[in-house]
């Protein structure tokens, strides 16, 4: 109520102080019309005058004060309507004044009504982030969210499938620690829309393997959760993607689930350069792009940030030779074939030292150089590819893959 109160005086005071400056009397200008009226009554006189010093006969005289006579009373009569006009127009002037205040006092406090927080205190942003990460820690868990899913979307039937999956739950309840049979039981599951019970048999199988889990184990642990959820990334979800990145740092999917995650607690400053960095780097056929686009430009919205989607980096396709190369290669000389073979690596070469690359085509380059005999170029490309990569330990696992035959090799 304090709120409104103060609003109310302060507006109220705005309205009366430029209805006052409005409604000030102001100095009338001096109208056309009365310049004429002098200049007439100065001709009445200069008449006199002219008579006086025989320079005009009385009845000359009598003509010439008739017609400035008449002259004076049109005068006379255009000033007067003058000052009618110029009041009417004032009390207009001083009408539309006031209804344009108070239709922008109204106008104000509707907008207000629309888009503020009557009686909200005032929230700094590290307050604002408190509170996001209250939501955060309160938020439903994985079991709660799943009983909230308003509808599930059915999954085309497909009963080879369903009776796959109803001799592999047979299977199972048998062999429980078989981790074969736990992933194909999961995957199953997911694929015909079962997603609590891929998400239980996939957590099962990640117990099972132990220390020989991967990152991707857990990641497809918390797709099947989200999907499970209807799209809700859970604290469950979320424990299993943070170790998923653990272990697959680049992984796409763990990636965009991680912004989603944030994008959902309120958290768009750090929604937004996960996907904007993801968009850039994903292939074309990345299954979480068209995700992204629908959901980026009111991220980067909310972030603060003005961008649309035009403007942010795309994904490229990968370089390297299209069909159309590989077929002409067919037809070439051996000797033509090795000169192509010899330029394409050069290009590859010289765009990797300018501009960079993903560590596929590190791995790619370091292969074509030991095709060609050039063990010490391929050595020392590798050291630049490690150096390049050294805190990516899946990007790492290409690079000394490629090097391998370069094991005990003197650089």
């Amino acid at each position: 109520m304090g709120f409104w109160i103060a609003t109310g005086l302060f507006s109220g005071l705005v309205v009366m102080l430029l209805l006052l400056a409005a409604s000030r009397p102001q100095r009338a200008a001096t109208p056309a019309a009365a310049y004429d009226l002098q200049v007439y009554r100065d001709q009445l006189k200069e008449v006199e005058r002219d008579v006086a010093r025989g320079v005009l006969t009385e009845e000359e005289a009598t003509r010439t004060r008739a017609e400035v006579s008449r002259r004076l009373l049109e005068a006379d009569r255009a000033m007067q309507a003058q000052g009618t006009q110029t009041q009417s127009a004032g009390r207009f002037d001083k009408l539309l004044i006031g209804a344009a205040l108070a239709a922008s006092v109204a106008g104000s406090f509707a907008i207000y009504l629309q888009i503020g927080a009557p009686g909200y205190p005032d929230l700094p942003i590290a307050a604002r982030l408190d509170q996001v990460e209250t939501a955060r820690a309160g938020r439903p868990d994985q079991a709660t969210a799943e009983t909230q899913v308003p509808f599930r979307e059915s999954q085309p039937a497909d009963p080879r499938r369903e009776a796959l999956v109803i001799q592999l739950r047979e299977v199972m309840e048998q062999r429980p620690d078989d981790p074969q049979g736990l992933a194909l039981l999961a995957q199953n599951e997911a694929a015909l829309g079962n997603f609590r019970a891929g998400h239980l048999a996939q957590a099962r199988l990640i117990t099972v393997l132990g220390d020989a889990v991967t990152g991707l184990e857990y990641i497809d642990l918390a797709e099947m959760m989200v999907l499970a959820a209807g799209g809700y990334v859970s604290p469950e979800a979320e424990r299993a993607l943070l170790r998923g990145l653990e272990l697959t740092p680049r992984n796409g999917t763990a990636r965009y689930y991680i912004g989603l995650m944030y994008a959902q607690q309120g958290r768009p400053d750090l929604a937004f350069p996960i996907w904007r960095n993801l968009l850039a780097e994903s292939t074309p056929d990345a299954p979480w792009l068209a995700a992204i686009r629908l959901q980026i430009e009111e991220v980067a919205f909310l972030a603060g940030v003005n961008v649309t989607l035009a403007e942010l980096p795309q994904p490229t396709a990968p370089r390297g030779p299209t069909a159309a190369d590989i077929a002409a290669a067919q037809d070439m000389s051996a000797q033509d074939q090795a000169a192509m073979i010899e330029n394409m690596v050069a290009g590859l070469a010289a765009r990797l030292a300018t501009d960079g690359g993903p560590p596929e085509e590190w791995a790619r380059l370091i292969g074509a150089q030991i095709v060609l005999g050039r063990t010490e170029e391929a050595m020392m490309i590798a050291e630049e590819a490690r150096v390049t990569f050294a805190d990516l330990p899946d990007a790492l696992a290409l690079i000394e893959a490629a090097a391998a035959p370069l094991a005990g090799r003197a650089p």
